[in-house]
């Protein structure tokens, strides 16, 4: 019995190194991403140099469309927000030590997922998502993800149920950062293969992107709800399984962040 006790503890600890092991990386990883939005549109935007918006986004500004420039200006500034915002919400020492803030930042962040949502949705498809009618569809099938889980994350919190509040607030952040995930993702592919391999990068189009897309925007929410089994499960290959993973899908996000790093966001700023 004490040996079965000893083996379940280490499991559990190894599945909690994992996840701080994620987050840690993840949040690393945000915070480079936060700071080149907000350099690259914050700055650029507020210089006036708008047409230096399309040196990462081909849609970002268009000449006589004010509506359109100022939708996607919201969308940007939301999204410097909400990756800052995000790690910062889940972070369970937030809620101990200043809990004041995760209340304002909660409301914030939920009100900035619909908002962005929305802008989303208009830009994919009054203006056009860069990866034609797939890239549409991946960003309105993220959108509703996105609200769905913030509509629950917020009516959990008014309930006072807090550890499902919390379970819908994960789910929430890992929606959220789709657009993020998809950048390492693709860079951690092209890193590998050193080429476009899988998809054309002048129609940004191919089954590769449509992999991509699946991976980053729909199953963040198979592997949360596998990973809160796992953590309530008796048995050891569980927690192992999901640690297994974590450590994995870590190393991979740490060295997709190091490749848009160095690749793609620095070299825009």
């Amino acid at each position: 019995m004490k040996a079965t006790q000893t083996s379940k503890s280490f499991s559990t600890k190894t599945l909690e190194f994992s996840t701080a092991f994620w987050f840690t990386v993840v949040f690393i990883s945000q915070m480079i991403f936060a700071y080149y939005i907000l350099f690259l549109y914050g700055k650029n935007g507020i210089q006036g140099n708008f047409e230096k918006w399309n040196s990462a986004t081909p849609h970002g500004f268009q000449t006589g469309d004010l509506k359109g420039n100022i939708i996607f200006g919201i969308h940007v500034a939301l999204a410097g927000i909400i990756t800052l915002g995000g790690v910062l919400q889940i972070l369970p020492k937030t809620r101990e030590i200043a809990p004041k803030f995760h209340r304002i930042n909660g409301r914030i962040y939920i009100f900035s997922a619909f908002l962005i949502s929305f802008a989303g949705l208009y830009l994919s498809w009054i203006r056009g998502s860069v990866g034609g009618l797939i890239g549409s569809i991946f960003i309105t099938a993220n959108a509703i993800i996105i609200m769905v889980c913030a509509y629950n994350t917020l009516r959990f919190a008014i309930a006072r149920k807090f550890v499902i509040h919390q379970q819908w607030a994960l789910r929430l952040f890992l929606a959220m950062s789709g657009v993020w995930l998809f950048r390492v993702g693709l860079m951690l592919w092209l890193a590998i293969h050193q080429a476009p391999v899988g998809f054309d990068p002048d129609t940004f189009q191919g089954p590769f992107l449509n992999f991509l897309g699946i991976m980053v925007y729909i199953m963040p929410q198979v592997f949360v709800e596998m990973y809160f089994r796992a953590k309530k499960s008796t048995t050891n290959n569980a927690k192992f399984g999901m640690a297994t993973f974590l450590i994995i899908t870590t190393i991979g996000i740490a060295i997709g962040t190091f490749a848009a790093t160095m690749g793609m966001w620095l070299p825009r700023l």
